[in-house]
């Protein structure tokens, strides 16, 4: 599907710069009022939940939602900072229309975001992104006042995906004796994380829990997983959790220091899950999953497919194909028997829970090592990657390092889908040739853009 607006996760860009513009987003939010309000059962009017993480724009876009959403005849609750797992969680438990995130994710406070979630709580359909699109091109005509939305708070949000989240770690275990390291990013978690590991018993070290509105994910949180190493190291922690701003990305650290992505993390859950016999089909990654674990399920006989990047394209794979359980390097993790959407600490509770069912520690269960994988970003002019992709030096180039790899690494030559930027991943068994493949490949690409 053509999208104008919509990306992979929603709409997203520079605050400030089209489309994320107060003007823009309450349009946004009139538009998604009027689909939603033709989507309303028996002619109710529709409710929309409104959270989203620490940046300082947030207020402004939270205003121009709400206008938009009333002047549409669309109620608004209000949350607040509140991760976007936790948002799509209070959308379904409260039986509402639609809930929406602002939020950037791993992103600085510069950049926000718009992304949606259906009543069910998972990422909107595309014929209703679609449809939404389309509202954007009407006018906006506003509501007789009689049947504007009304807005309010709930003040009880944080407990109830609090408890929400100690819910999906089972009864018969606890995290009493340990001390674990807890890195919210100075984002949407700050207030909710170290609740929900201290309330099962573990003793928490929090960092990365005071938002100032500028400084989220700055030097913080799963995309500075070296912060998180630190604190382990500092203050003797058994373990180490680090979220990212909108707290649905999951690193983690054990007691030396030593980090674990996505990718080892799924490994975890999905290998304990298999010995307790509760693994329902396989285990979705995507086309940046790292081989060696891929090759790891392999061994233990649980079946792995891959999506195209991106936790949507993830979770349309996990529905598909019947399976629950699927995620991505960067950290995002999918347990779709615990919940709709990817959840950091749903994710971290995951993990303990597998580390205490096989009394064992994160180093013993990740029982193989990573590939080294080489990422390079190969700018071009826009609208052409895929005629760049196409030209006869390019595929030579790949179909060469193919052959020097053999069954011993992969090639992945992808357009990114937010900029002008071919990217081109290679990985095997040596640092020094993938680095050296990858090289090659990209002066290939630069010489035909």
């Amino acid at each position: 599907m053509s999208r104008k607006y919509f990306g992979t996760d929603g709409v997203r860009g520079t605050v400030g710069v089209a489309p994320i513009t107060p003007d823009f987003v309450m349009r946004l939010g009139y538009a998604a009022g009027k689909v939603l309000a033709r989507k309303a059962i028996g002619g109710d009017r529709p409710a929309v939940l409104i959270g989203k993480d620490t940046r300082v724009s947030g207020y402004m876009l939270e205003s121009a939602l709400e206008a938009g959403l009333s002047a549409a005849g669309v109620d608004v609750l209000l949350v607040g900072p509140m991760p976007t797992p936790g948002v799509a969680y209070l959308t379904r438990a409260l039986r509402l229309s639609a809930g929406i995130v602002i939020s950037a994710s791993h992103n600085p406070h510069q950049d926000n975001g718009i992304k949606f979630f259906s009543a069910a709580g998972e990422k909107l359909a595309d014929g209703t992104e679609s449809a939404i699109e389309a509202a954007l091109d009407q006018p906006l005509r506003c509501a007789a006042s009689t049947k504007l939305g009304k807005v309010r708070r709930i003040d009880d949000a944080a407990g109830r995906y609090i408890e929400f989240c100690k819910s999906t770690f089972p009864t018969n275990f606890d995290l009493r004796g340990l001390r674990i390291a807890v890195d919210c990013a100075h984002g949407a978690a700050y207030h909710i994380a170290p609740h929900v590991f201290h309330e099962l018993g573990a003793e928490v070290v929090t960092v990365g829990a005071a938002p100032d509105g500028f400084n989220i994910n700055r030097g913080v949180g799963a995309t500075h997983p070296e912060s998180l190493q630190r604190v382990v190291k500092r203050t003797k922690a058994d373990i180490g959790i680090a979220l990212d701003g909108d707290g649905d990305r999951l690193i983690m650290a054990d007691a030396s220091g030593r980090i674990y992505d996505g990718d080892e993390l799924l490994y975890v859950i999905a290998a304990q899950r298999k010995r307790a016999r509760r693994l329902r089909g396989g285990v979705v990654g995507t086309q940046m999953t790292n081989l060696a674990m891929a090759q790891a399920l392999a061994k233990i006989k649980i079946p792995f497919a891959r999506a195209k990047v991106g936790d949507r394209y993830v979770l349309e794979l996990l529905q598909t194909r019947g399976w629950q359980l699927g995620g991505e390097n960067s950290g995002h993790i999918v347990c779709l028997d615990q919940h709709t959407t990817g959840d950091g600490i749903v994710s971290a509770l995951q993990v303990l829970q597998a580390l205490q069912s096989g009394k064992t520690t994160l180093a013993q269960a990740v029982n193989f090592k990573l590939y080294p994988q080489v990422l390079l970003n190969v700018r071009i002019a826009a609208g052409a990657t895929r005629s760049v992709m196409s030209v006869a030096a390019v595929q030579q180039a790949v179909a060469a390092a193919e052959r020097t790899l053999g069954t011993a690494g992969r090639v992945l030559l992808r357009p990114s889908g937010t900029e002008p930027v071919i990217r081109v991943m290679v990985e095997g068994k040596s640092k020094s040739l993938v680095t050296q493949l990858a090289k090659k490949i990209a002066r290939a690409v630069q010489a035909a853009a």
